[in-house]
């Protein structure tokens, strides 16, 4: 068993949670005094984050025995090993400068080859080392400022809906920061913690940008500073997003058109733009997107799916959505269940492990809600909601075109778990956005009494 957490760190972590709720107290009260909607939203958030960044460490130091996130620990260790040699030399291997083959950091680089020639992996070990210094290289200390770095973005997500949608704040909160498994896997020291960061700023910043008008340095700074991140991490993730928000642009502005003609046309035209753009970002970033990218995910499925299938066994952890030609065509043909393992797998019948059974009573949940939805609002009622509102939109198209993009390629519900998490925010507020907009606010969406 890989022990990465030890005693130093169960004595050093309540001095730094100490540190970190009084900057939290301090920046609740200035920015959410007494009587502020939100103020009574922003601790239990940041508890919820720290929370899990400690629980899922524990899980993987006393039950998986390691993984990957002790793996960028380790990683992380190495660089900083640096640091007592020379500030520079250190700061060089942080910012991945010297070939991996120098001579001069050959020392350093050839035990962490594999990730420092990865620029996904490696960007999480250099945040991990630069956390690692403040925290004398312990790991729950590290996790737990992980996690407050991932509630920072998930607070803007918040902010963002809350801003637009104030009437229904409780429920923006519950999709935005109290899902759990965006709370377990996108906390502690993951690839996953830091797109969650990323993609709630880039939301808060494109919308900021976009409805705001708000060109302030500070927020575009973040912006740029979220989606490079996002890019370098997990690329992917901008092929939903990106023609998403271009949807959601031309749906809100389009109406200003007077002439149906010309705004059909304008609507048809950046439509298709916005499909060979995509085409187009995947062809060139195709090496970046690996089995994600459009020539790629056919193939790569097919093979995941039968490797998989050969060595998960009966142990649970395996799913397929049966066979299909190895292409574009073939892989649309899986598309709604895709989606549906995504949104709505495991099934409880289909657990064989206590982590799995938690993420089939969230998928149960989602089901239950999604069937509440459409049966008391009505289809009819459910698409003229969704039309009208741009937003939802948006959210709907980024959550669905996610859903079926790590649906399609994962094959195992443990991935899954946490390959899913960045579309289960918006799928969850266009949920509820859907049906309080045709309900009353006090009615409850997770009872099917009206």
């Amino acid at each position: 068993m890989d022990y990465f957490i030890n005693l130093l760190d169960y004595l050093l972590l309540p001095f730094y949670l100490l540190i970190i709720y009084i900057i939290a107290f301090i920046f609740r009260e200035r920015r959410y005094p007494v009587g502020h909607p939100w103020r009574k939203y922003f601790m239990p958030g940041l508890s919820l984050k720290i929370g899990g960044a400690i629980f899922i460490g524990l899980i993987y130091q006393y039950y998986y025995g390691g993984g990957d996130t002790s793996e960028y620990y380790r990683h992380a260790q190495i660089v900083n090993d640096a640091f007592d040699e020379s500030t520079g030399k250190w700061l060089s291997l942080v910012f991945r400068v010297p070939s991996p083959y120098d001579s001069e950091y050959y020392e350093y680089t050839r035990q962490i080859m594999a990730w420092y020639e990865s620029p996904a992996e490696y960007t999480i070990v250099a945040i991990t080392a630069f956390i690692n210094i403040l925290t004398f290289n312990t790991y729950l200390p590290t996790a737990v400022v992980f996690g407050v770095i991932s509630f920072t973005g998930m607070w803007a997500l918040f902010r963002t809906f809350a801003l637009k949608y104030p009437a229904y704040l409780k429920f923006v909160a519950i999709c935005t920061l109290y899902i759990p498994s965006t709370i377990m896997w996108g906390s502690g020291i993951f690839k996953d913690t830091i797109c969650m960061f990323g993609l709630g700023w880039m939301t808060y910043g494109a919308f900021r940008l976009l409805i705001h008008r708000d060109f302030t340095t500070q927020n575009i700074v973040l912006t740029i500073v979220s989606f490079y991140l996002v890019a370098v991490i997990k690329v992917y993730i901008l092929l939903a997003f990106i023609p998403a928000l271009a949807l959601w642009i031309l749906f809100t502005y389009s109406h200003n058109i007077a002439n149906s003609s010309v705004r059909l046309a304008v609507k048809t035209f950046f439509i298709i733009f916005s499909v060979g753009g995509l085409v187009y970002f995947s062809s060139a970033f195709s090496k970046s997107l690996g089995r994600y990218s459009l020539q790629e995910v056919a193939q790569t499925s097919t093979i995941t799916r039968d490797y998989i299938k050969g060595v998960s066994g009966d142990d649970g952890s395996g799913y397929t959505l049966g066979d299909f030609e190895p292409s574009i065509a073939g892989m649309l043909k899986k598309f709604p269940l895709a989606v549906n393992v995504s949104l709505f797998r495991p099934y409880i019948w289909e657990t064989r492990k206590p982590i799995q059974l938690l993420n089939a009573v969230e998928a149960m949940l989602f089901m239950w809600v999604t069937i509440k939805v459409v049966v008391s609002v009505g289809l009819g009622r459910v698409w003229r909601t969704i039309k009208a509102d741009p937003t939802i939109q948006f959210c709907l198209i980024f959550a669905i075109v996610f859903a079926f993009a790590v649906g399609i390629s994962s094959y195992n519900f443990g991935a899954l778990s946490r390959y899913r998490i960045p579309c289960l925010p918006f799928y969850g507020l266009a949920l509820v956005l859907v049906y309080y907009k045709n309900k009353p606010i006090t009615s409850n969406i997770f009872s099917f009494r009206s």
